[in-house]
């Protein structure tokens, strides 16, 4: 007799097959207890196409606005402004999932019900995170979205679930943040050809909400493209925005991209070596089924039997993984560190007034991201890197706009790692009184006393650099990174400490308070949930970055001084 699981797999391949979905080759099962489902090669194809999905079965905002029960209401509620094309996949989500009769259940048995994201970590897991860019942006997002269910989404749901009968129960913060956390791991940014979206015989309301729907959002700067199958969500905090910041979608040619679920292409999990990617085929030429998405095997022997197909979700830092998807791999060669210079703090230095008008002025950046591939052209690159990337420098570091000729061109600046942006803003910030004197003098200089016109950001720039030069910048680095390693050491110990726990640790997939440490050979082994085991992951992962950037900057710091003396 078939498991309770098994036969959920079966109602969801019949219901694929239903839509018109094709496994050619590939089938979906348990893949394991930390991914869940995965998508596993069955047979040779010799088009290298495993699996084929219509776009009909996508849910996107238009799918959501033409459902048969709840489109009429939800298109009241977008033309309203009381939703976006986020908020209504993920409101249509919510609903969906509640009611017994949805055509999407058997999609839905098939989804997981918790996730190891730190929206879904108990309060002490929550302080694993303390001291990292996530343990805020988990504060934050919880409050967030408890805000938003309260004063929106449960008015909004239960008036949907009243258009199919009485709902059987109130709808629970649970159910949203379920929601919220389906689309965030699962949704791609999707490349559909036009004339899908705005099919020539629609009719004009029809066109207009889909104009509405393509230019409301946000568009991903890593988006998922034709041919690079890379998933394409971001996070919504502010700590992560300007690396997985968003902006919705953009019509490009004869693409427009749109956000949404492909049931059966989500099933791929992420892996650095990719086994395939996802791409769409307008006109069935490929595939055989016009607009529909489809994987391509990617791997040197694609006709291995049972090796589980899985995609890359992109250059991705332990950050974000953990932060949208609720998984983190070790030794991630894309991890980065984010540092940043408070802005509330600029207030209260000395000359804050016009520092703040001449960072407003640059377009200054004080937060930055720094990437672990940033160090193979360092002044200590790791044994491992690349002689191409040794070499390699930065154009936008150099400076060639030394107008007096004092300030000469630092010897050190192929090797400086920092992006020439955050250090122009820390130069402005570390400024000294002499130095803001003789920023005004050279702007004075260049644009006239009388103002006759704006200086450029680019002119700003030079100015600052020629009065204040390196060091201090560099020195604010330093005390920003030195900080940063206070914080990410208090309570849980230097990176040491966490390698030793992972050494001692056991993951177990069971509650809490069941677990007991044990002795294994003389060594006490510790369980840890997953959810710690991740968390440990990242934030020790966070504590090697600071250590080699700081390795970088206090290096530099040098340099800087003795240059200019």
């Amino acid at each position: 007799m078939a498991t309770p699981e098994e036969a959920k797999l079966q109602q969801f391949l019949q219901w694929l097959e239903v839509n018109r979905a094709e496994l050619r080759g590939c089938r979906i099962k348990y893949s394991h207890s930390s991914k869940g489902f995965g998508i596993f090669s069955s047979n040779h194809t010799s088009d290298g196409i495993p699996l084929v999905v219509p776009l009909d079965l996508a849910i996107t905002p238009m799918r959501v606005l033409q459902d048969p029960l709840l489109g009429p209401e939800c298109r009241a509620m977008f033309e309203e402004g009381e939703v976006d094309d986020r908020l209504l996949i993920t409101l249509f989500l919510t609903v969906e999932h509640l009611r017994e009769n949805s055509s999407w259940k058997p999609y839905f048995d098939m989804l997981p019900t918790t996730f190891g994201n730190p929206l879904w970590f108990s309060d002490d897991e929550v302080l694993e995170l303390k001291g990292t860019t996530l343990y805020r942006a988990t504060q934050l997002q919880r409050k967030t979205l408890q805000s938003l269910f309260d004063e929106k989404v449960k008015r909004l749901a239960e008036k949907l679930l009243t258009l199919d009968g009485r709902p059987k129960r109130d709808v629970r913060f649970e159910d949203f943040l379920w929601a919220n956390s389906i689309f965030w791991s699962r949704a791609l940014n999707i490349p559909f050809p036009r004339c899908y979206v705005f099919p020539t015989n629609s009719e004009v309301e029809d066109s207009d909400i889909s104009s509405k729907i393509v230019n409301s959002g946000t568009l991903t700067n890593d988006c998922g493209s034709l041919s690079n199958g890379e998933s394409a969500k971001v996070a919504e905090h502010d700590a992560l925005q300007d690396k997985v910041a968003s902006a919705a979608s953009i019509s490009q040619g004869e693409i427009v991209w749109v956000e949404g679920l492909v049931p059966g292409i989500d099933f791929c999990n992420h892996d650095f070596k990719a086994a395939a990617t996802w791409e769409v085929d307008g006109t069935g030429a490929t595939t055989g089924v016009p607009f529909s998405m489809y994987l391509l095997s990617a791997g040197e022997n694609p006709s291995q039997i049972e090796k589980e197909i899985s995609i890359s979700y992109g250059d991705k830092g332990n950050e974000e993984l953990l932060y949208l998807y609720g998984f983190v791999m070790n030794d991630n060669p894309d991890d980065y560190l984010m540092v940043h210079y408070p802005v509330e703090a600029i207030q209260n230095i000395e000359f804050s007034e016009s520092k703040a008008q001449l960072l407003e002025a640059q377009k200054a950046e004080l937060r930055c991201l720094l990437p672990r591939s940033l160090l193979n052209r360092g002044f200590f690159p790791p044994s491992d890197a690349s002689g191409e990337d040794k070499d390699k420098c930065i154009s936008s570091q150099v400076c060639n706009y030394s107008w007096s000729g004092q300030r000469k061109m630092p010897s050190y600046l192929h090797k400086l790692v920092f992006p020439a942006d955050f250090l122009n803003a820390l130069r402005t910030v570390a400024m000294k009184e002499n130095e803001l004197y003789r920023v005004s003098s050279l702007l004075e200089e260049l644009v006239g006393s009388g103002g006759e016109r704006q200086p450029t950001d680019t002119e700003v720039q030079a100015a600052i650099w020629e009065a204040c030069g390196d060091s201090g910048a560099l020195q604010l680095l330093v005390d920003l990174l030195n900080m940063k390693m206070l914080d990410l050491e208090e309570g849980s110990g230097t990176e040491e400490n966490d390698t030793e726990l992972l050494e001692k640790a056991c993951i177990e997939e069971i509650p809490e308070d069941c677990r007991e440490s044990k002795t294994n050979g003389g060594i006490q082994n510790h369980f840890l949930s997953r959810n710690r085991w991740s968390s440990i992951i990242y934030r020790r992962g966070q504590k090697q970055l600071t250590r080699l950037f700081l390795k970088e900057a206090e290096h530099a710091l040098q340099l800087a001084l003795t240059e200019e003396i």
